[in-house]
């Protein structure tokens, strides 16, 4: 069992007028956009970089901008690819809450920009993480898959509060923006300070165009089952106080299965670890997949 632990150190849609926003819209001006249809339905991605693909994929009540602080560094060395899911952000809705329609349909559309028989590396957040390890399971052309607090792990979770309601509220409002740092520090993020324009933007931008609601899959399992149906490495990494889930335990659960597996607790961080803990969590993963890493 490898469990180590590593101490610490779109365009806008509704009315903004703080940092965060002008943030976001210079990140937007840095990617391509790329809206591919299958079956009818849009999957949007965007593209930052040139080399070996490197594929994104966002939380539960997320979007594209779970990685705003980490695709610029990531695309110093990756062809990045960051997914807007199905049924959330610029994405259209599937017909239904089929969680093998949402995996099949991410494939498709990533199958239709870059090849099928393209080796790919993948890195999933959260409920994104169960996605990439399914998919993982199923695209042969997978040659890394990093895991950040991945759903589907069975096991216990930490809740810090309970998350407050925001849809009776209007968006961007002072009483919002506080609703939002509320969820912020109650399920994301750790360290209260640490909650910047930025995030806001993101968690209000996301919570508003999530339509496909997750939390039943992130938690009925599956994670081990995919795991076990890839045959590559895999990296997976907790925040310290990470709330849905005992890194240390999970870290041992999952690694126990595999010599190819290595888990690590990153301190001084919650759920969101690529997000509190960017620079650390963007070297981690940059080392990782150079050490691992096969000849294309």
């Amino acid at each position: 069992m490898a469990l180590l632990f590593w101490k610490a150190e779109h365009t806008m849609w509704f009315p903004s007028n703080h940092k965060g926003a002008d943030q976001v819209a210079r990140l937007e001006r840095l990617v391509t956009r790329h809206d591919v249809v299958i079956n009818g339905k849009t999957v949007v991605w965007r593209k930052r970089g040139e080399g070996r693909p490197l594929v994104l994929i966002h939380g539960g009540h997320g979007s594209w901008l779970h990685w705003a602080r980490n695709i610029e560094f990531l695309a110093q060395h990756h062809q990045v690819w960051v997914a807007d899911l199905p049924g959330y952000g610029d994405s259209d809705s599937l017909d239904g809450t089929d969680f093998d329609q949402l995996v099949n349909t991410t494939r498709q559309s990533l199958d239709a920009l870059i090849g099928r028989d393209v080796a790919i590396r993948l890195m999933g957040f959260s409920f994104g993480g169960l996605v990439a390890a399914t998919l993982a399971s199923r695209r042969p052309a997978v040659d890394q898959l990093i895991l950040l607090g991945p759903a589907g792990h069975g096991g216990t979770r930490r809740p810090r509060g309970e998350l407050q309601a925001w849809k009776h509220l209007s968006p961007d409002s002072l009483a919002w923006r506080a609703v939002m740092r509320h969820n912020l520090l109650t399920h994301m993020l750790h360290e209260a300070h640490l909650i910047d324009e930025l995030a806001i933007e993101v968690q209000g931008q996301s919570s508003l165009r999530t339509r496909f609601y997750s939390k039943q899959i992130s938690r009925s399992g599956g994670l081990t089952q995919a795991l076990d149906a890839y045959q590559g490495p895999v990296l997976l990494a907790w925040g310290e106080h990470d709330v849905t889930a005992d890194p240390k335990a999970a870290g041992s659960q999952l690694t126990e299965r595999s010599a190819q597996r290595k888990a690590v607790v990153i301190a001084e961080s919650g759920h969101w670890v690529q997000y509190e803990q960017a620079d650390r969590l963007n070297e981690l993963a940059y080392e990782w997949m150079k050490s691992t890493e096969t000849t294309p």
